[in-house]
């Protein structure tokens, strides 16, 4: 039997707990009088809201990054959002390698929790790929927005570094923070920032696990038999094909008579490449999303709740959540008692947590849309767009976060949080159960539809 003190150290309730020594961390760091430019007082509410959304890698702001925090508290977000997309425990993870040069077991289960590796002896070969990964990604598209920067816009060497070193990182690790105060609207009809910048999204979207078997089909031995790829790694890939495809068409559809209207044709493909890239979930934007459509919105708002790939640094129920759902009514609507996908089994523990979140996240949202409802008194469809952009730890806005009321702005912290560190690891860290029941009640069906 585990007693109550093994109980309190589960995993599940650590990486809760670092994330929130993280974001108590950032704020006493963002209050100081250096992280502020001259004429901005310290803010309590402020500082707390983006160390929120840093940790959290949402990008939803209360203030003008670019002009309300000097370097020192630009650098301070930057490293945030770093902490945030390799996770907390990952980083304690990767000192404890450093220091110790070996990892124990309890260490190793609550990085497996953060990394969603499948095997523990698997989490430091693990950790050191993410960090690679990560390095690789965010040397490259530095090189290429610094050279773009300082060649096209006129920027100082120091300058384009800066700006590009800030929006890789943020980029990467789908933050959407921007050194810009319109955002990317400026450079939407540039494809050599805005292609870059959506690569290195999706590339962060997909998941560690699933670029780390990319890379060793790439590496295979001439000759040698092409590893298959895991059901995991499917799933994401063609979830990742098909979302991406479909924001495309609907949102050129609805928006090429839109705020796409007056520009090229070329110019609007990229805009819509744009607008359902960033939705996924890094909270960039190219438009003005208080000027779009409702039926654009609605659109975002579900490809927002989506989300990206699990152990990625996407937010939202994730790709493979939903493919699971959908797998699950075509075999119901099929008459199958088994879910399967191509020649593989679903076990039904699967089933369960696939329906878990996904209820989870629903009730969350909905709750949290009706409470700000009647907070604000403003749009539903506005409303809904926020409270999904923070659930989601996406970032976009339709302009109403800074005009909300300090109530309003606590609750999308929260959801903020909960939809970074996930529904089920908070459920599971504030009511966990680590013995399995002792007995199970008799099966009766009742009748369900």
């Amino acid at each position: 039997m585990t007693s109550p003190a093994s109980r309190s150290w589960h995993p599940a309730r650590l990486v809760t707990i670092g994330y929130g020594g993280a974001v108590v961390a950032g704020t006493l760091l963002l209050l100081l009088p250096a992280s502020r430019t001259q004429g901005s007082g310290p803010d309590i509410l402020v500082a707390a809201f983006t160390t929120v959304s840093a940790v959290c890698v949402t990008g939803l702001i209360t203030v003008d990054t670019a002009s309300y925090w000097t370097p020192f508290g630009q650098s301070v977000i930057l490293a945030l959002i770093h902490v945030g997309g390799l996770g907390v425990m990952a980083l304690a993870t990767l000192l404890t390698i450093a220091v110790r040069g070996h990892l124990g077991l309890r260490t190793r289960l609550v990085a497996q929790a953060e990394t969603h590796t499948s095997a523990v002896g698997d989490v430091r070969r693990v950790l050191l790929q993410m960090v690679l990964v990560l390095l690789s990604v965010e040397a490259v598209l530095t090189g290429v927005l610094a050279l773009r920067f300082h060649q096209h816009y006129g920027h100082s060497w120091g300058s384009s570094w800066w700006l590009a070193f800030f929006h890789a990182g943020s980029a990467f690790n789908n933050a959407g923070f921007s050194l810009f105060s319109d955002n990317l609207v400026g450079l939407a009809t540039d494809p050599v920032v805005i292609l870059p910048i959506c690569a290195a999204i999706v590339l962060g979207g997909l998941g560690f696990p699933v670029l780390r078997e990319l890379a060793m089909r790439c590496r295979r031995r001439p000759g040698a038999r092409r590893p298959r790829l895991s059901l995991h790694s499917t799933m994401t890939l063609w979830g990742t094909v098909v979302l991406l495809v479909l924001g495309i068409a609907c949102f050129w559809a609805f928006e090429g008579g839109g705020v796409l209207a007056s520009r090229p044709v070329g110019d609007q493909a990229l805009g819509a490449i744009a607008g359902s890239v960033f939705p996924r979930t890094a909270g960039f934007n190219s438009v003005d999303y208080g000027a779009v459509g409702e039926e654009t919105k609605l659109v975002t708002i579900l490809l927002m709740f989506v989300g990206g790939g699990s152990a990625g640094t996407a937010g939202g129920i994730k790709i493979t959540t939903l493919m699971v759902l959908v797998f699950a009514v075509l075999a119901e609507v099929r008459g199958r008692s088994d879910v399967t996908v191509g020649p593989r089994r679903l076990p039904a523990v699967v089933l369960c947590q696939a329906l878990a979140v996904s209820a989870l996240a629903a009730a969350l949202v909905l709750g949290s849309t009706l409470l700000l409802t009647a907070l604000t008194g403003l749009p539903v469809i506005d409303v809904s767009f926020e409270v999904v952009s923070a659930f989601a730890t996406v970032g976009l806005s339709t302009g109403i976060t800074a005009g909300l009321p300090p109530t309003a702005q606590l609750v999308l912290m929260v959801l903020m949080f909960v939809g970074r560190v996930g529904t089920i690891t908070v459920a599971a860290a504030l009511a966990m159960r680590a013995t399995p029941p002792k007995f199970h009640y008799p099966k009766e069906r009742p009748v369900v539809g």
